[in-house]
């Protein structure tokens, strides 16, 4: 009888996990939270969270401006897309949002459909035209919001339609080089903010040499009190970091660089006032609270359609590649399918919070460690293709390289 009952049993069992299993793939906080061990992670967590959470704020606002939106608004790209990730995520390493690459390359759409030019009105008092920075600024949250939403909706339907095999072709090599060419992007986007200068928006194929032969242009007009408070931050900021890895054995606790460097700096531009004394650009007021969701203006979409499917392959390119690095380096798996739905979900209902787009943020240590010997072939190519093309079309040709040298090396 026994043996009856166990082989009654056993069918019915072997029927039940297909259902449960797709419920876990589709929702993996199921999977790995119940499991989750307090007293062995808990702490490291702890510390981790906090010290990435203060990272946040400060990267958040100020890549707000490379994506032309007030301030808040990247706290706010900080905040709901990170709540989303955590239910449908699969990495456990990669840190979900606000990323420079993709900043830059909403602004790009941002500048491009709410121009200065737009919203020049007549200041009686000074009897001269000016911007009318609210009304940007109001139009300039529509656009990034309704690319984001859009691009969102990318992601889940490639997530659904099993785009995620083109993983197969993002070997470590093109990951190296595809990640330093960004980064030589991220640079060059900083450099007008740290010379306090104001060069003109570039975009598409070349656009990266068109900045910098313009930035050498407009060197001259350097604002000298920007470029030292640039210089004092960049010194300091390293200097910390240098200290903080010295002691990191002796302290429990990371000390706080950027929010510390955020509350110093805020303190010194207020008591010696850098705005009107040295002309430093400065946040100014960031409103609290968070705002109730708003539906994207769907009259947008058609205008910023192929920057919304730019977006979201660059996104997810950069997102799968680092979650496939740290999990190959502690031992687990990310669904390649499952973080593009995850990607898209963040993007999708990020756009309703007027969020703009996000991915995962990139290591220094990422960028700098060697790629190996044998595929510096890739790795050269893929470089130069982000640096060249952006990192948009600059994907899209590594990836094609990629598989060329796969099949050339397949036919020989």
């Amino acid at each position: 009888k026994k043996a009856q009952t166990a082989k009654s049993v056993v069918p019915k069992l072997f029927y039940q996990a297909p259902e449960n299993s797709c419920l876990l793939d589709s929702f993996p906080v199921l999977s790995w939270l119940p499991r989750y061990s307090i007293r062995e992670n808990c702490l490291g967590d702890l510390i981790s969270g906090i010290s990435v959470g203060i990272m946040q704020l400060p990267q958040g606002m100020a890549y707000a401006l490379l994506a032309s939106v007030p301030p808040v608004i990247g706290l706010y790209s900080s905040f709901y897309p990170v709540l989303i990730y955590f239910i449908f995520g699969t990495s456990k390493h990669i840190s979900v949002g606000t990323y420079a690459v993709m900043s830059v390359m909403v602004g790009g759409v941002t500048d491009r459909l709410a121009p200065d030019s737009n919203f020049m009105v007549w200041d009686n008092e000074t009897n001269s035209t000016k911007v009318d920075d609210v009304a940007r600024d109001e139009e300039r949250i529509k656009v990034a919001a309704a690319v984001t939403f859009l691009s969102g909706l990318f992601q889940i339907l490639l997530g659904l339609v099993q785009f995620g095999f083109v993983v197969t072709y993002l070997s470590e090599p093109l990951v190296r080089g595809y990640t330093t060419g960004a980064a030589i992007h991220v640079i060059v986007s900083q450099l007008k903010y740290t010379f306090g200068i104001t060069p003109q928006r570039h975009s598409g194929p070349l656009s990266l040499i068109y900045t910098v032969v313009e930035l050498c242009y407009l060197i001259p007009q350097t604002n000298i009190g920007t470029l030292v408070v640039s210089i004092v931050a960049i010194v300091g900021l390293i200097l910390a970091k240098e200290l903080n890895t010295y002691l990191s054995k002796k302290l429990p606790v990371p000390i706080p660089v950027e929010l510390l460097a955020v509350i110093i700096a805020t303190l010194v531009s207020w008591q010696v006032n850098l705005e009107e004394k040295y002309g430093v650009e400065v946040v100014g007021i960031i409103p609290s609270g968070l705002k109730p969701p708003v539906v994207p203006d769907t009259s947008l979409f058609g205008q910023v359609v192929g920057d919304a499917f730019a977006l979201a392959v660059v996104g997810y390119g950069i997102a799968i590649s680092l979650g496939r690095i740290f999990a190959l380096k502690y031992g687990y798996k990310v669904d390649s399918n499952q973080e593009l739905i995850a990607l898209g979900l963040s993007n999708s209902i990020g756009g309703f919070f007027q969020c703009f787009a996000i991915s995962c943020s990139m290591s220094r240590t990422m960028v700098q460690e060697s790629t190996g010997g044998k595929t510096q072939v890739i790795w050269l190519a893929t470089f130069l293709f982000t640096l060249v093309l952006n990192p948009d079309l600059g994907l899209a040709a590594a990836i094609a390289f990629s598989m060329l040298t796969v099949i050339f090396r397949t036919q020989l």
